[in-house]
């Protein structure tokens, strides 16, 4: 049994940052895919930042430059260091791990960013 369990979201202002941090526990074998998604409200939910079992990462286009997301691969823990947040920025961060055997979420965790 795989589980994600984010943590590092809050209430910032504007130009500020903040450091998700997902924290994984089970079978996480060859993970294809680890990465981070948000669900601003009323939206749907969409891709932020992910990384292949290569390294090579993927972000949206609104958060190039400002966010990295990189990943311990001992500990099959994920990170993405968001700076200059702004306030399109808020809504529910979830870790998100792809495996060959199914994909996992995490509870996700809250970002709002104020003006």
């Amino acid at each position: 049994q795989v589980q994600l369990v984010e943590t590092g979201g809050g209430l910032v202002e504007a130009g500020e940052s903040l450091r998700l941090s997902c924290t994984s526990s089970g079978n996480i074998v060859s993970p294809r895919l680890m990465g981070w998604y948000r669900q601003p409200s009323g939206k749907q939910r969409e891709l932020v930042a992910i990384m292949n079992r290569g390294g090579t990462t993927e972000y949206a286009d609104s958060v190039k430059g400002r966010f990295t997301i990189s990943i311990d691969n001992a500990q099959k823990d994920v990170y993405l260091q968001m700076n200059y947040l702004t306030p399109e920025d808020t809504g529910i961060y979830y870790c998100h791990v792809k495996l060959q055997a199914g994909e996992y979420w995490g509870q996700g965790t809250q970002v709002t960013v104020s003006s």
